[in-house]
């Protein structure tokens, strides 16, 4: 399917009912909130030290990053198993300005599986591109069914598109699955034979719950660029620390010094003092590997608890495989919604809002139809309301059981059950 989209106008989706959810707190309300994807998690050891240390660094620094940064940045990717020397390297204030960046640089409509996150489709939108979008496989989500995938192409230019960039989420949000290696090696071979550039977006690689996701970087290593950052791995969203390799060759160095010549123009450089945190973070010290297996315990468990109550509702959920997400599909109960006047994603995530308080994103968020009746449900918040809340959850042996995530837990089923008229 291909959409031309205008300008955006209006907030991100995730930061909306963020939004919502902060008024409705502060106007006394008793807010279940499972619609945004805050890490929920208290920063590692040694970080807070690191920033402490570089406070004193007030002045601006290089536009790619410092080289201590930039190595440490490089010698991370090589030790998840792919070359990259520091030239390939650039920060940035969180890893959206470098999608932004990245789209700028390298041209064309945009290709995307749908679902898909929601600032993917927004950010073509403000460059008047059109969205190729194409559903996602059975089993996972972050990249189109490579099934449908050269079809789709295929008809997009025959309607006039210019297909240009590939974006792939592996792990995924919104499903908060991983992507088959033979789908994503199908995809690549796809990609390779239209000549589109592929962005993958890996911020969620560290957080597979069992075993390593698969990098289109091994199939396409010449024209693929991945975006990455610690706002979810270590729970640093407001720290704002994001990256970007490129690949080496012609095609790679020409985009970086691109997406350089933007930076320049419009963040200047990552903060000098978040430069110091990524340069430890960066360099796998024990205590922040430490941290992120702890992490990877705790939102596969909780995620997966999350997952038995859906599916004993009776909504269709790909099992959980990484992060904090799932993305429940409540079509197997339209007649017993429509009974209650609920005919679209939305009409369900705004009845679990105003009737239970229960915040989460419709699926038309991430590009759905309305009429789908799917839902992204988040489960990162639940861990806590301060920081002794969150370490606990964060290193106990049965987080599910802590009496503030319980009856977090027990509220959800009992909101689907009311609504699905679920006995139990």
């Amino acid at each position: 399917m291909t959409t031309t989209h205008s300008a955006c106008s209006v907030h991100s989706a995730a930061l909306a009912i963020d939004d919502a959810v902060r008024a409705r707190r502060e106007a006394g309300h008793d807010v279940l909130h499972l619609g945004f994807g805050e890490a929920g998690l208290p920063v590692a050891p040694g970080l807070a030290e690191a920033l402490a240390d570089a406070h004193l660094r007030n002045g601006y620094g290089s536009v790619a990053g410092s080289p201590h940064a930039r190595t440490a940045a490089a010698g991370w990717f090589v030790r998840r198993g792919l070359p990259t020397e520091p030239e390939h390297i650039l920060f940035a204030p969180g890893s959206k300005p470098l999608l932004f960046a990245l789209l700028a640089a390298i041209g064309g409509d945009v290709v995307l599986p749908c679902p898909a996150w929601v600032s993917y489709a927004a950010q073509a939108a403000l460059f008047g591109r059109r969205v190729i979008s194409v559903p996602v496989p059975s089993e996972a989500g972050g990249i189109p069914d490579p099934d449908l995938l050269d079809q789709a192409l295929r008809q997009a230019k025959a309607d006039g598109a210019r297909p240009g960039v590939l974006i792939l989420t592996i792990p995924d949000n919104p499903t908060g699955t991983i992507a088959p290696t033979e789908h994503v090696k199908a995809v690549c071979a796809i990609a390779e034979r239209h000549g589109l550039a592929l962005i993958s977006d890996e911020i969620y690689a560290e957080l597979s719950h069992h075993g390593t996701a698969p990098s289109p970087v091994q199939h396409l290593p010449d024209r693929t660029v991945v975006t990455t950052g610690l706002s979810k791995s270590l729970a640093l969203g407001g720290w704002r620390i994001g990256l970007v390799r490129t690949p080496a060759g012609r095609w790679g160095r020409r985009l970086q010094q691109e997406v350089t010549g933007i930076a320049s123009e419009i963040w200047s450089s990552l903060a000098a003092p978040m430069q110091a945190v990524a340069t430890h973070a960066l360099s796998d010290p024990p205590d922040v590997t430490a941290h992120i297996a702890a992490a990877r315990r705790l939102h596969a468990c909780i995620a997966a608890d999350v997952h038995t109550r859906l599916a004993a509702a009776g909504a269709h959920c790909r099992p959980p495989q990484a992060g904090f997400y799932l993305y429940p599909d409540f079509a197997p109960a339209r007649e017993a919604l429509r009974t209650q006047g609920i005919t679209t994603g939305t009409d369900l995530a705004t009845t679990l809002l105003d009737r239970h308080g229960i915040a989460t994103l419709p699926g038309s968020a991430f590009g759905e139809p309305d009429a789908a009746l799917t839902l992204r449900v988040a489960t990162s918040l639940l861990y806590g309301a301060t920081p002794q809340q969150r370490h606990t959850a964060l290193t106990t042996e049965e987080p599910q059981t802590l009496p503030w995530i319980a009856p977090a837990l027990h509220r959800l089923s009992s909101a689907l059950g009311e609504i699905l008229n679920v006995t139990r």
